[in-house]
């Protein structure tokens, strides 16, 4: 189910990701819903959440990395 607003995003999400980093993973995982809907897109027979939330955080970490304090900043 896509998430609609970066409030209904897992906590984990929530509690780690700066505002932008949650609505780049809002976004990436929406569209991953879509794009890996059919079960032969996806890898390991995967469901298409966990591909969603794998895309998801792929994303993130094009533009975001962990610092040694274990925050996520901008790289």
């Amino acid at each position: 189910m896509p998430y609609t607003t970066v409030k209904e995003l897992p906590k984990q999400v929530q509690n780690t990701l700066p505002a932008h980093g949650q609505e780049i993973y809002l976004a990436a995982f929406n569209n991953a819903l879509d794009e890996y809907k059919r079960a032969a897109d996806r890898k390991n027979n995967s469901s298409k959440e966990e591909t969603a939330h794998k895309v998801a955080w792929s994303a993130v970490k094009n533009v975001y990395h962990k610092n040694d304090a274990g925050k996520w900043v901008k790289k």
